[in-house]
């Protein structure tokens, strides 16, 4: 008779077996007959119906293999356990660059803190990654589980007991800094000048960055994605000026800073990206910075790794044509310049009732009716119809919208009770000049259907 530990065992091992398996088939999908192999000798198995009963093999199966990321995690985990943290990051992550900049200039070793790329667990929206970083965001510092008791107790951190990982790169430098604090250069934590250099890039630079890659908006506070560019490279020069010119090697002196590893990811990112919507090459980045850029990159070894990871992550998103379905960038307003360009210039004389740095609304020549008021965006952007629209465009359609909607309430104008908002859009709609504009027409009772 097989006794119970003796069944318990088997169950065990038969847990441990199929995992293994379910992991090697995984990262090989071709050896998925060791599986099924594996799975006909258990169903032959005359001793197994009641093991099976309490754990459905099959099932387990099933669940491994269509949530491959939780496999990858497990198997990954089980390789890194001996390291205190794992960084989830990706070379490209700018922000994530400022972490592994500490990590390799203060040479700290992989058995202290390894790094794997979110994908282990399942990717950024996965529920395993969440449940470490309710912002989906990396870079992420993972506290391990075999480590946890021991890191969290350490005095000067001063991390909550419940704390099991750090998002947010600020945070996990000063942590890397502070716990390794003993290693290599210090990057000056309590430098004034490298820690306002840090808050400026983090309030007003990363918080709009994707501007320069992202397909939609919003991109911070900016709906359009030229006033978002304009912002980010304003705020670059307000750090420019900050730096002044007399400085060493590095933005503080001649050691490095958090500052440095800050600010040095996202002017790859900003030399790499802004040529693409229109900046000159040599304008991409403030003359102080691009002197300083060009020396890191040349001179110190760690900042030119780090420049060749998040490059390779640029190439790579450029190999993918990431850049030929953006607004600015792939996507130009090519169509030939239209009577409303010389209108907005005032080369064409007209009566203005609505001047904006964005809209402009004038009298309609050939009016259709009493009050008849043509609203039109400056910038055509592509525009050139409403079937044209997309994402970018939301909030000039709505200024538009807004400004027909004051322009119909001016009885100044002409206008009653009311108004008829109108867009013409192509051939078959009536649309006459290929620059998106609204008719707003009152002053008398309009009649249904149109004409």
């Amino acid at each position: 008779m097989r006794t119970k530990n003796t069944k318990s065992f088997s169950a065990g091992l038969i847990r441990f077996c199929s995992t293994i398996l379910i992991a090697i088939t995984t990262i090989a999908p071709a050896s998925n007959y060791l599986l099924n192999s594996f799975f006909a000798i258990v169903d032959a198995y005359p001793a197994f119906p009641s093991i099976k009963s309490t754990f459905d093999l099959r099932k387990n199966k099933n669940i491994w293999i269509t949530s491959r990321a939780r496999t990858c995690k497990t198997l990954n985990l089980m390789m890194s356990s001996s390291s205190k943290h794992i960084l989830y990051d990706m070379p490209v992550s700018n922000n994530g660059a400022r972490c592994r900049l500490i990590l390799y200039k203060k040479k700290i070793p992989k058995n202290e803190v390894d790094i794997l790329p979110p994908s282990t667990l399942g990717g950024l929206k996965s529920p395993d990654y969440l449940s470490l970083n309710a912002q989906g965001k990396m870079p992420l510092l993972e506290i391990t589980p075999n480590n946890a008791k021991n890191e969290v107790s350490m005095g000067e951190n001063n991390m909550s007991n419940s704390m099991k990982a750090l998002p947010e790169s600020d945070t996990i430098c000063r942590y890397l800094l502070s716990t390794y604090k003993d290693i290599g250069p210090s990057f000056l934590p309590d430098d004034t000048k490298s820690n306002l250099i840090s808050r400026l890039h983090d309030m007003y630079l990363t918080t709009i960055q994707g501007c320069m890659y992202k397909a939609t908006p919003p991109f911070g506070i900016y709906q359009e994605r030229k006033d978002a560019i304009e912002e980010f490279r304003r705020q670059m020069q307000i750090i420019d000026d900050l730096i002044g010119d007399d400085h060493g090697m590095y933005l503080c002196g001649d050691e490095v800073s958090l500052a440095d590893a800050t600010l040095f990811p996202t002017m790859i990112f900003a030399n790499f990206m802004l040529p693409k919507f229109g900046v000159k090459k040599e304008d991409a980045l403030p003359s102080r910075i691009a002197k300083w850029y060009k020396i890191l990159k040349e001179r110190d070894g760690d900042f030119a790794k780090i420049y060749e990871e998040v490059l390779g992550g640029l190439l790579a998103w450029e190999d993918n044509n990431r850049w030929d379905i953006i607004p600015l960038a792939g996507k130009r307003d090519n169509d030939p310049p239209t009577i409303f360009d010389k209108i907005i210039s005032g080369d064409i004389p007209s009566t203005i009732v609505r001047d904006d740095d964005k809209i402009l609304a004038f009298k309609d020549i050939n009016p259709a009716a009493p009050a008849h008021i043509l609203v039109i965006p400056k910038d055509r952007n592509g525009l050139s119809a409403l079937r044209k629209s997309e994402a970018d465009h939301g909030e000039i359609l709505g200024k538009m919208l807004l400004a027909a909607g004051d322009i119909a309430r001016d009885k100044s104008l002409g206008f009653g009770d009311g108004a008829r908002i109108v867009i013409n859009d192509g051939k078959d709609g009536g649309q006459e000049v290929p620059h998106i504009h609204i008719h707003v027409l009152g002053g008398r009772l309009m009649q249904w259907p149109p004409g």
